[in-house]
């Protein structure tokens, strides 16, 4: 069977990944078997994927990540420089905590700041923005961009990521500057209209 995805030669890939066409796998990278990788992704340099991550079509991981166990990146996910996963919140080197591991789910679209740490257990949102060294410890809402440590609801953004507005401007209807798409909030939550 002839290989459709790229790995760079000091990469290594566990057997009995699975990694879909089109993707690429760049330098000293390693995938642990059982590891469940998409069509089209890019793979940066330095990245570690452990067994049993799941990896959408079209996610962007940039170098030095660590991904552990647990984690779940549905399609076109965007994984800055240097942003780390976990996946036991309590973690002892003397106590063996596998059957703890709690799942993590990183939606359609949403992107991940260089240097942010996402604690386990947590879900961001369809096309949530995290910034940059942010510490994710809570659920993250659709469309909702977060900051800081711990992470906080500081605005809104578009499906193509631009800033829709403040956090204390939430009763209007909402149109992106740039792509012209409508937003509106039902029940608390920011819907595309």
């Amino acid at each position: 069977m002839e290989q459709n995805y790229y790995v760079h030669e000091s990469s290594y890939i566990d057997p009995g990944c699975s990694i879909g066409a089109g993707t690429h796998i760049w330098h000293f990278s390693h995938l642990m078997s059982g590891t469940v990788i998409g069509e089209k992704c890019n793979i940066g340099q330095n990245v570690f994927i452990a067994s049993d991550v799941i990896l959408g079509n079209g996610v962007k991981v940039q170098n030095n990540v660590s991904i552990y166990a647990g984690v779940v990146c549905e399609d076109d996910v965007f994984l800055g420089p240097s942003c780390v996963f976990t996946n036991v919140i309590n973690p002892r080197s003397f106590i063996e905590k596998k059957n703890e591991f709690k799942k993590t789910i990183i939606k359609k679209g949403a992107s991940i700041g260089a240097n942010s740490t996402i604690i386990c257990g947590v879900t961001i949102g369809s096309y949530a923005l995290v910034g940059a060294g942010a510490v994710v410890t809570k659920n993250v809402p659709d469309y909702s961009m977060v900051i800081g440590n711990p992470a906080r609801v500081r605005g809104y953004v578009c499906v193509c990521g631009e800033k829709l507005l403040t956090q204390t401007e939430q009763d209007a209807e909402l149109k992106c500057r740039v792509c012209g798409k409508k937003y509106a909030f039902k029940d608390n939550v920011l819907i595309e209209i």
